[in-house]
């Protein structure tokens, strides 16, 4: 790795870490004794083991996670998988449970959720979402090993997308892919097809009750002995409800074995009363005060215990109580987080029945709790409790300070849905009243792409400039550089760059970074390469974090790309690529860019399956989460390759991704390429009436941007000329070709697009080639070797025309240029001839790829000899349109005469050979 790349790679973590989804969500509660066996139940749990969905239903209190916790240990001693999540009601909110679902598979198979987890923060459409699940069921089908998804507390789960994300995993799940829900009710889920299909296990609350003898076993397991009659009555009086059983047996331990009340206790509102009634008052007071306090938290500690009860040097004696109660009392269970502290948690019905009594406490009582709640959690990063916490204690402006001092942060570590969780929390008012937070809402909605939303931010924002201090100001513009570079506009950032280069004498590491990327990306697109470059190098000492410096180097490698140093820019990319793996979800924009330019730079080394291998599998990613530079260049590349392979269907797939993202996305760069690709698709398949649809389309991009001279708005221009330069040869109108081209040479030599320069040679040679102007054509061609051998081009030039090989031998046969350059020829051709002998279709089918039906009736006649007009007569056209056949004809075969057509006809026929392929070139 190089030494501008050392740095990049992170560091040990420094101070605390914010806790994205509390692990104890992501681990099965652990009981402190050991489970009542359930010999029978477990039997038809494990035999369900394979089912693709599996209920588990009951009341409060009937023993769901009890009995899904024992039949994960059943099924980890059958080599299965096992993720875990339980759900609160915190999690009734689509992108926070997503987010939760993705954590808990990770537990088990971080790669699986690689991509899911990406594009999570990104998009929350629909979608997208949907797309998410895909990639998670397909990951998980490669799998060898089974894999089964516990969800408990699925009820708390009320958003109607949550149940549809539900609903694709049921949907598209693999074989080796299972379900399990621990719900109070049956998820509003599809379920019929499932059950017809028996592929549904529901178990519900007479499976749970526990029988005589499970309830005898139970209450002897944690009472040490209990009379047989005593525990006959006791499951008569439960009718085995766990929880019931759960309380008596603490009620007994209490009273020391003087008696039970003959109440019946089966749901939940008689345990309340009888809890309320019969073990309350014989709890302790400090321990009643303590689990009181304590169920104002979905999970607790020994050290958040002793700051709730105000005792906060009283860590160790907390650590015995709740050892205790967890062994005594039964009442709460112990979670492993993945500190290893140990966590616990309140019994579900329990919890209800304390936050009920703790509603006839004062109300500066209870947010007295949650204030020391969230300042607790606030210390130790549990950034989501702390800022639920402070909500909850009235204090929305401390909730709101919270988010704002750690958003910048979590922001440069790619956190990206955690942190639009934690804004979703803060009321409104609190959002608008802070810049900082109005300035992350805009951004949050520019990287979801929601470009509505973050317009009408910035609008406002904009508005109120005038009123700001220096530093705000500031970075209103580099919000709005920021939007104008995803929309690939440079020339706003031209407009707004003294206000750029006026940086405030108190700005921060992050806004010389910002500044600097979008300076050097308005020089490297007007050519001013060597500029851009000294930009990113100056801003590199504010460059602090090690994704900064890794957005830096990225830039770098466009710059080189643009100006077609595509060997260095490869090696550049190919280490940013190494240390974005290694920096993680922090530096996913950056490897999105590296990997779309990567992309291209393999391609022009004529890599083929190397860009199919890295692109294809994130794609759709890249679409979402990159730059227009990236993905841009991810589409084309990987459109490119597969055509060249052979691979028409894929190489038009991805043509089609590449109009929808510039749709979707509004950019007419995108747009300017897509036509062009769509172009060359139409000329290749002799849609004659499409291709002229297209090229009015190209011509009406072309004309609004007509005067261009630099800037995203020159490239729209350059792509639009070069089709219709490609437009003229394909019709054989070879003037109209050098005509236009040779302007076109001049405006991509004056904005440094060099590869563009050696391919716009190699047209031009073949132009005059095909018009008879054999020493223009050398001409052409030389300059076209020289700089690309300088530069290292392959593609660019065996992609330029029709022909080329046969120009190349040409020029190596007659009057061969210097020994540099005839090498540099024959690695050429030898790259040409390893692309035509990849595998063809059958003769039929090329026959179909060169000619359509009515170009192949011209040349059968042609090949009896007959004149044009006699043509027109038995077709039924004029002698126009047989002429202009005759020119696409000529085109397609690369010859220039009739009896070149026949032969070039015959041969292919004879061979079984394809003729030269027909190329989408950037």
């Amino acid at each position: 790795m190089s030494q501008s790349l050392a740095s990049a790679v992170p560091a040990p973590p420094i101070g605390r870490a914010i806790e994205a989804v509390p692990s104890t969500k992501l681990v099965p509660p652990r009981a402190a004794r050991r489970l009542v066996p359930r010999d029978a139940l477990q039997e038809r749990l494990l035999a369900a083991r394979r089912q693709r969905c599996v209920i588990v239903q009951g009341p409060a209190g009937s023993g769901k996670t009890s009995t899904l916790v024992a039949w994960r240990q059943g099924l980890l001693t059958l080599d299965f998988d096992v993720a875990w999540l339980t759900v609160a009601t915190e999690d009734n909110e689509l992108t926070r449970f997503f987010g939760a679902l993705l954590a808990s598979i990770a537990m088990v198979d971080a790669a699986v959720v690689a991509e899911a987890t990406a594009l999570v923060g990104r998009d929350r459409s629909k979608a997208v979402l949907e797309h998410c699940v895909i990639t998670v069921v397909h990951a998980i089908a490669t799998r060898a090993r089974e894999l089964v998804l516990m969800i408990d507390d699925a009820h708390c789960l009320e958003d109607p997308r949550s149940h549809q994300v539900l609903q694709w995993l049921l949907d598209y799940a693999p074989p080796n892919l299972h379900l399990v829900f621990g719900t109070r009710s049956v998820p509003p889920l599809s379920l019929a097809r499932l059950r017809a299909q028996g592929q549904l296990s529901e178990f519900d609350l007479k499976d749970l009750r526990f029988s005589q003898d499970e309830s005898e076993r139970f209450l002897r397991d944690h009472l040490g002995r209990i009379d047989a009659g005593d525990a006959r009555m006791l499951h008569q009086l439960t009718d085995g409800w766990v929880a019931g059983l759960q309380l008596f047996a603490v009620d007994l331990k209490a009273k020391r074995g003087t008696g039970y009340p003959c109440i019946q206790v089966r749901d939940a509102a008689a345990f309340a009363t009888y809890f309320e009634r019969e073990v309350l008052a014989n709890l302790a007071a400090d321990d009643l005060d303590l689990l009181t306090r304590a169920a104002t938290c979905n999970r607790f500690c020994a050290s958040l215990c002793a700051t709730l009860m105000q005792q906060p040097h009283a860590v160790a004696s907390m650590m015995s109580r709740l050892a205790r109660l967890d062994g005594d009392n039964l009442f709460i269970s112990q979670v492993s987080g993945a500190n290893q502290e140990a966590w616990y948690r309140v019994h579900p019905l329990l919890r209800e029945v304390l936050l009920e009594r703790l509603q006839g406490q004062p109300e500066s009582a209870r947010q007295a709790l949650h204030k020391a709640a969230w300042r607790w959690f606030e210390l130790r990063g549990h950034l989501d409790e702390a800022v639920r916490h402070a909500v909850q204690a009235g204090e929305a402006c401390a909730a709101a300070e919270v988010v704002e001092a750690c958003a910048l942060d979590m922001m440069g570590q790619g956190e990206l849905a955690q942190l639009a969780g934690l804004m979703r929390q803060l009321p409104e008012a609190e959002v608008q009243a802070r810049f900082r937070l109005r300035m992350i809402t805009a951004y949050l909605s520019m990287y979801a792409r929601d470009l509505d939303a973050m317009h009408a931010a910035l609008a406002r924002l904009e508005a109120e400039q005038d009123t700001m201090a220096p530093h705000e100001r500031f970075s209103v513009w580099l919000l709005r550089g920021a939007s104008a570079m995803q929309g690939d506009d440079t020339e706003i950032v031209r407009a707004i760059r003294p206000e750029l280069e006026a940086i405030p004498h108190d700005a921060q590491g992050f806004a010389f970074a910002g500044r600097a990327h979008l300076l050097a990306w308005m020089h490297m697109y007007d050519g001013r390469y060597e500029t851009a470059r000294a930009v990113l190098r100056d801003a590199a000492q504010h460059n602090v974090t090690a994704a900064r410096r890794l957005v830096s180097l990225a830039m770098e490698a466009l710059s080189l790309t643009l100006e077609g140093r595509m060997v260095r820019a490869e090696a550049l990319l190919r280490e940013v690529q190494q240390a974005c793996a290694m920096q993680g979800p922090a530096s996913v924009d950056v490897a999105g860019l590296a990997e779309g330019l990567l992309g291209e730079t393999l391609y022009e080394g004529n890599e083929l399956e190397a860009v199919c291998q890295l692109l294809e599998p994130r794609l759709d990613v890249l679409e979402r989460i990159s730059s227009p530079d990236g993905a841009l260049r991810a589409l084309i590349a990987l459109c490119n390759a597969h055509w060249t392979l052979g691979r028409r269907p894929a190489a038009l797939a991805c043509l089609e991704r590449l109009e929808r993202y510039a749709t979707r996305n509004r950019q007419e760069r995108a747009q300017a390429q897509a036509l062009a690709l769509r172009l060359r698709l139409h000329h290749a398949q002799g849609e004659t009436t499409q291709a002229m649809a297209v090229l009015g389309q190209i011509d009406a991009l072309g004309a609004r941007h007509a005067d261009a001279r630099h800037g995203t708005a020159a490239e729209i221009r350059r792509v639009c000329e070069r089709a219709r330069v490609e437009a003229c040869l394909h019709w054989q109108d070879f003037d109209g070709a050098v005509s236009r081209g040779l302007p076109l040479l001049a405006l991509s030599a004056s904005i440094g697009r060099w590869a563009g320069v050696a391919s716009l040679h190699m047209t031009l040679a073949s132009a005059e080639a095909r018009r008879g102007d054999r020493k223009a054509a050398r001409r052409h061609a030389l300059k076209s070797l020289r700089l690309g051998h300088r530069l290292g081009l392959v593609r660019s030039l065996l992609d330029a025309a029709a022909g080329v090989p046969a120009l190349l031998g040409d020029l190596l046969g007659d009057n061969a240029p210097d020994p540099v350059l005839a090498f540099y020829v024959r690695r050429l051709l030898d790259a040409g001839v390893r692309e035509d002998t990849t595998p063809q279709p059958a003769q039929a089918e090329m026959t179909d790829d060169i000619l359509n039906a009515r170009e192949r009736q011209v040349l059968d006649l042609v090949a009896q000899a007959m004149p044009n007009k006699k043509i027109a007569r038995v077709l039924g056209v004029t002698p126009h349109t047989v002429k202009w056949h005759l020119r696409k004809i000529y085109g397609k075969l690369g010859v220039s005469e009739r009896d070149e057509a026949v032969a070039r006809m015959r041969d292919l026929a004879l061979s079984g050979r394809h003729g030269s392929p027909i190329r989408l070139v950037n």
